[in-house]
């Protein structure tokens, strides 16, 4: 039976699970969008390493006071665990404000625990905080293919502003980007 849900701030030992997260949640997002021998990459222990170090580097040194990292917190049979996480600060493309755009950096949740209200709570934490800061639209990257993120974030009012992109993760991967006003 699930118990007391929260969304705070990240903790330093907060880290290796984010991180498992994120791996988690990229083999479900991108199993369907990336070849089978990408997504083995994407979990292996170099790939792991180097976002243990981005998520304790964000946690240590931020960019800025306005980048954060925060976690979803969920409690069963008395134990709390961290089921969900998201980054955000201001945005960083060329053709945005970075001090009234922002960005959420990530965004994910235990793939086995979605549609229980942790990326929901997760989101609405990420925009109260941007709110706080002056931020009034924040911005995205999506796949653009079919995806559950993608779907999360438009069901949510979010909406493509036209821009689009390529990342290579070893394979070719059409992004969009989405926003949504906030103030």
């Amino acid at each position: 039976m699930s118990g007391a849900q929260f969304v705070r701030p990240a903790r330093a030992a907060d880290v290796g699970t984010v991180v498992d997260l994120q791996v988690a949640s990229w083999r479900e997002v991108y199993r369907a969008l990336l070849p089978p021998e990408v997504i083995g990459e994407l979990a292996g222990e170099e790939a792991r390493e180097s976002f243990q170090a981005q998520w304790s580097a964000a946690l240590e040194s931020p960019p800025t006071s306005k980048h954060r990292l925060v976690v979803a917190t969920d409690e069963n049979d008395g134990v709390r665990s961290v089921v969900g996480f998201a980054a955000f600060g201001p945005a960083g493309d060329p053709d945005l404000w970075p001090a009234t755009d922002a960005e959420v950096f990530a965004l994910h949740v235990d793939p086995e625990l979605t549609r229980r209200g942790h990326g929901g709570r997760l989101l609405n934490a990420s925009v109260d905080h941007l709110v706080e800061d002056g931020f009034t639209t924040v911005h995205v990257w999506v796949p653009e293919a079919d995806n559950a993120l993608r779907t999360f974030f438009e069901s949510s009012g979010w909406a493509a502003d036209g821009a689009r992109r390529e990342i290579d993760l070893g394979s070719t991967l059409p992004m969009v980007r989405l926003h949504a006003a906030i103030a």
